[in-house]
């Protein structure tokens, strides 16, 4: 179990020090706050809650900092990893706070917001992905001295970013035909399309269009710490200190990936160099790179089991509410289950224009291609059996389930995976140029040294 809660709040680690600042706001009393509006200045503002960043307008404040701070050291701890200099641990966690903060309020002014029902469903995938139902992890969280409530509100910031990101970088990037043939023919010329690697990254950056002295200072600070690296520097402890990558606070760890998902600029390193081998310096238009091969595996062919399965969806609206919906699909529910047709019904009824169209068809579905909650109810009917009203986030569904398949796709698993893999690649790079470009283009002013 603690090895579940590790994992767990690695992901959380960094939105967690955001609920410090309501805190902070609350514990001003009115003497503090009538002082305050005859003082001019942010800082004057927080006299006992001092401001570590000004970003764009709103404030970092140092609890916010220490409590990120105090959650990354005890995720090393419970790794095992050397902690590096304080100094540098902190200034990681705090560009990570930034940048949160920037994504944070793209978000705001677009009105994006993650609604209840969506949150729930996620946490109870994680109870569910950690193989215990909602009110035991519930329990898990509070007898560790995590607050379910602030543990709710972290994964919802968690979800927003997910979602600026999806809509600012992922939901742009495009892939052809012939990327992905090019990509196949690549790995089958190469006979390294099942193998796998694990990397970690040290990444220098430079600033957009650099000079040649920001190269040339860039490339002396990279050739200093693969140096150092080559004399018995840890790789994870440095990549915490020094890296300027999204994965720093992670010791570099960029997990597994396939040869076409490890960016263009190491797949000719990835080749030859051998596990625990760290590389020479590589140069990209971002920065300068080092990266280790922490390990390597082969993959395994997959038989896909698949179901063919149909639905009506019904949504919920201003005018029609969740109890309005749910009795309105009971009665379908009645009339379908009394032998009324399906595919009648569903072109009449169901608001998913498209499936609607073939009598609610949506064919064969593969494990993970519906959402969790869907998924869930269709695998646990007979042949030809209906659902009864089922929510998602999408809305309410009646769901039947026509036939059960096991199907070695193999043309097209491989052509889907190959797509994911460039996805994947272009992703991180049009994420990390992004991100760039925000913490670039934003007013920015540091604190820490006053406090």
């Amino acid at each position: 179990m603690m090895k579940f809660l590790s994992s767990l709040f690695g992901a959380v680690i960094l939105v967690a020090a955001q609920a410090v600042f309501t805190e902070a706001h609350a514990e001003q009393t009115p003497d503090m706050a009538a002082s305050a509006v005859q003082e001019s200045g942010l800082q004057q503002r927080y006299t006992l809650n001092r401001i570590a960043a000004v970003v764009n307008g709103d404030v970092i404040l140092v609890t916010e900092l220490n409590a990120a701070v105090k959650k990354v050291v005890q995720q090393l701890n419970t790794k095992g990893t050397p902690l590096p200099e304080r100094t540098a641990l902190v200034n990681q966690v705090l560009e990570r706070l930034i940048v949160d903060v920037l994504q944070m309020q793209i978000a705001e002014r677009n009105g994006l917001t993650i609604s209840d029902n969506t949150l729930n469903e996620e946490i109870q995938n994680l109870a569910r992905e950690n193989g215990v139902d909602l009110s035991t992890f519930r329990e898990v969280l509070e007898s560790k001295g995590y607050s379910y409530a602030t543990f709710r509100e972290n994964i919802r910031r968690k979800l927003v970013l997910q979602e600026v990101r999806r809509q600012m970088v992922a939901n742009r990037i495009k892939v052809n035909d012939q990327e992905i043939d090019n990509l196949l023919a690549s790995l089958e010329a190469s006979g390294l399309g099942d193998v796998k690697y694990h990397f970690a990254n040290i990444m220098v950056a430079i600033p957009e269009a650099p000079g040649p002295e920001e190269i040339e200072a860039a490339r002396l600070r990279a050739d200093n710490i693969l140096m150092r690296l080559r004399e018995g520097s840890d790789f994870e402890q440095t990549a915490i200190a020094e890296s300027d990558g999204q994965n720093a606070l992670e010791g570099g760890d960029l997990g597994w990936r396939s040869i076409g998902q490890i960016p263009s600029l190491f797949t000719e390193t990835a080749r030859h160099i051998q596990v625990g081998e760290v590389s020479g310096l590589i140069q990209s238009s971002g920065g300068f790179h080092i990266i280790k091969l922490l390990e390597k595996t082969g993959g395994e062919r997959h038989m896909v089991n698949q179901t063919k399965v149909r639905h009506i969806l019904v949504k919920t609206d201003t005018v029609n509410s969740d109890d309005d919906v749910r009795i309105r699909m009971e009665q379908l529910e009645i009339r379908l289950k009394g032998g009324e047709d399906f595919a009648s019904l569903a072109r009449s009824n169901s608001q998913d224009t498209l499936s609607a169209a073939k009598g609610g068809e949506l064919g064969w579905v593969s494990q993970g291609d519906t959402v969790p909650r869907f998924e869930a109810a269709m695998n646990k009917l007979a042949i030809n059996e209906i659902s009864n009203p089922v929510q998602t986030r999408f809305g309410w569904h009646l769901i039947q389930v026509q036939e059960r398949r096991q199907y070695d796709s193999t043309d097209d698993f491989e052509r889907a995976k190959a797509k994911r893999l460039i996805q994947t690649r272009k992703y991180d790079e049009e994420l990390f140029l992004w991100l760039r470009r925000l913490r670039d283009e934003s007013y920015v002013e540091y604190r820490l040294d006053e406090t």
